[in-house]
């Protein structure tokens, strides 16, 4: 699991908050297989978890981790959204992006990409021409991000965010590596801009290492394994490699690495996020993320009256071989 990696030495320490309450932990489930798309396999990382728990966010899926052969990379076709965010992260492989609003991109790993929706857009998630040919690791994450319902219907918008842009920490004992790729963590900024505050970080724990995080008090935390395992929270409830931890009030989050790892994760990798909640109604359905059902079935009579954006001249489309 590359992503961006550095040397922690050289690293700022987080803040050591040695009297902060650590968030305990008030569920931990196991996230479901599933298909996304063309027929790319995911985990469903938010099933089963009540939406009051995952406010502001609606939707996760871990993409792979699969090791393609020649031929068998997929993503999805064109496809509209309305009224949220799509938070994009690659960890292997590559994806290129375009959209109806002139947005488009490559994300590779590392790299990050985040599409405001709003009011209306088209686009495409698609595997390179020479990946599907090829085949290879694909792995990474795509989060759904509400936007409050006085933003729903603002102009679309997409940044294309690689993982040079992205701040750097690590615990106080040089154990833990700190990705920061949204939001502000411990006073580092990860890039890009964001509707709502949130925070998203993927942490890389060497085996036996842990990492005691500043967290806003008033931001929920929601703690994914990517691969790996470990323990989370003050009380360390066991984690594991397609589980997701939902932590309750405090200051900051506690995470610890297994001492013993499998072979195919040497370390204890895990995708934390949180943020402020809404409490706004929500109605979503498919490819749309309203606050009613009158809302709902105008984005969907939009698109079908072409409203939500138009197929560009020069779009991509899925490779095939």
């Amino acid at each position: 699991m590359p992503a961006v990696t550095a040397d922690t030495l050289t690293l700022p320490r987080v803040t050591a908050l040695p009297e902060a309450t650590g968030r305990g932990v008030v569920s931990v489930t196991t996230a479901p297989t599933g298909y996304e798309g063309e027929g790319f396999p995911v985990h469903r990382a938010f099933a089963g978890v009540p939406m009051e728990m995952l406010d502001p966010f609606i939707h996760m899926d871990q993409m792979g981790e699969v090791e393609y052969a020649a031929g068998e990379p997929k993503g999805t076709p064109w496809h509209p959204h309305r009224g949220f965010e799509t938070f994009t992260y690659l960890v292997d492989g590559e994806f290129i992006h375009q959209d109806s609003n002139g947005g488009g991109g490559a994300i590779k790993p590392g790299g990050t990409q985040y599409m405001t929706a709003g009011d209306g857009i088209l686009h495409i998630e698609t595997p390179p021409a020479a990946l599907v040919e090829a085949g290879g690791l694909f792995h990474g994450l795509q989060l759904w991000i509400n936007l409050p319902r006085a933003k729903k219907r603002i102009a679309p918008q997409y940044q294309d965010l690689q993982g040079q842009d992205l701040s750097l920490l690590t615990s106080t004992d040089g154990g833990a590596l700190v990705r920061v790729l949204a939001g502000t963590v411990d006073g580092h900024a990860g890039p890009g801009i964001s509707h709502t505050p949130l925070a998203i970080t993927h942490v890389t724990l060497a085996p036996g290492a842990q990492l005691v995080l500043p967290w806003p008090a008033e931001y929920n935390a929601l703690a994914y394994a990517m691969a790996g395992s470990g323990t989370v929270g003050p009380e360390r409830r066991p984690l594991r490699s397609g589980q997701l931890a939902v932590l309750g009030a405090g200051e900051s989050v506690v995470l610890q690495a297994d001492q013993t790892q499998e072979s195919r994760s040497p370390s204890l990798d895990v995708f934390l996020l949180g943020g402020v909640p809404l409490r706004e109604p929500v109605a979503a359905y498919g490819p749309f993320v309203m606050s009613n059902k009158a809302e709902l079935m105008e984005a969907f009579e939009d698109y079908q009256a072409g409203r939500l954006g138009t197929i560009p001249a020069d779009a991509i489309q899925p490779h095939r071989v």
